[in-house]
């Protein structure tokens, strides 16, 4: 039985395709942040969806394949409440290479998520970083042969720079644009909107509160699990840290004024910067994505959102976003 909450909706692109204005990354769910549990992660998604959440992000190269599995054996009988997306194409440094944008990889790689998730249509397919070595005409030529096929319903891209999303546009409509998007990385981020926007493609917010780091409650890295990626990411580095938790004390600050947490301020502004714009924030934890739901509840005015990027200047961040190697394959 469905007994999903209603929650308000946003359009991706021109696709015709309606999600809800909060989505759910699933990454977190195998192991990149610490160790996971499936069987927990499968009640969260579950409870995602009794929420009212309809949009779930996954992607083949999370857990290598696992992602789009636990995904799968969630949403068994409730195919019909959600929009998947999922992505292919991330080869994290095989061989050399970050990207696989091969027209014949594409069409291999769609039908191994096709069944990992146990699906017959994917309703949102990305590429998930962009191949310097295909022409993206090619890869996007092959992702539109997937709808003309019936397995995939919209196409999208990620960590596409404003000129691939216009070339990839004229092969075929791209519904959405997953970059990073938060309070601590706005200047490319805004660059690609002005483009989604003159082209009519929704932007889905990655990243929204940083890692983490936006929810006000990373002290010091140094006692995350080992196995948590953020511990080589340059943001939460010794040299970066103090910098950066200073910028969250004056999140932290706003939101005891507006009665919130820093995490719901800060996706309560990434909200308000436009209809076309869908956080997809990740957690294991099913408090925290009750939280995350909470910000679509959260009011700021002219004068907070003024405050709130005043507080938090576009560039203060300290460190880059990735570790170094992995800058070459984002915003390409």
């Amino acid at each position: 039985m469905n007994t999903s909450e209603k929650l308000p909706s946003r359009m991706l692109g021109s696709s015709g395709i309606a999600v809800s204005a909060i989505g759910l990354g699933c990454m977190s769910l195998s192991g990149v942040y610490g160790a996971s549990s499936d069987d927990d992660g499968i009640a969260l998604i579950r409870d995602a969806l009794d929420r009212g959440i309809t949009f779930l992000d996954t992607s083949d190269a999370y857990g290598a394949g696992h992602n789009e599995t636990i995904v799968g054996k969630a949403i068994k009988g409730r195919r019909g409440e959600i929009v998947l997306a999922t992505k292919f194409g991330n080869v994290g440094g095989r061989g050399g290479k970050f990207a696989d944008g091969r027209p014949e990889f594409v069409m291999t790689s769609c039908e191994a998520s096709l069944k990992r998730l146990n699906v017959e249509v994917i309703d949102l397919y990305y590429q998930h970083r962009i191949d310097p070595d295909v022409p993206i005409e090619d890869t996007v030529g092959a992702m539109a042969r997937l709808v003309q096929q019936g397995k995939v319903r919209a196409l999208g891209l990620s960590e596409a720079s404003p000129k691939t999303i216009r070339r990839a546009q004229a092969v075929h409509p791209i519904a959405a644009v997953q970059n990073e998007f938060s309070l601590l990385y706005r200047n490319e981020a805004e660059e690609t909107l002005r483009t989604t926007r003159e082209l009519k493609i929704a932007f889905v917010a990655y990243s929204p509160l940083g890692r983490g780091l936006l929810t006000g409650v990373v002290e010091d890295p140094n006692k995350m699990a080992e196995t948590d990626a953020r511990r080589r990411h340059p943001r939460f580095a010794a040299e970066n840290i103090a910098a950066n938790l200073k910028l969250v004390d004056r999140i932290k600050a706003i939101a005891a004024g507006k009665d919130c947490t820093p995490g719901q301020l800060v996706l309560a502004w990434l909200l308000a910067q436009g209809n076309d714009i869908v956080p997809i924030p990740g957690t294991k934890r099913t408090a925290r994505l009750h939280e995350n739901i909470g910000a679509l509840s959260v009011r700021l005015s002219a004068a907070d959102l003024a405050a709130i990027e005043q507080a938090v200047p576009a560039g203060a961040v300290a460190g880059l976003r990735y570790p170094e190697a992995q800058m070459k394959s984002v915003y390409v």
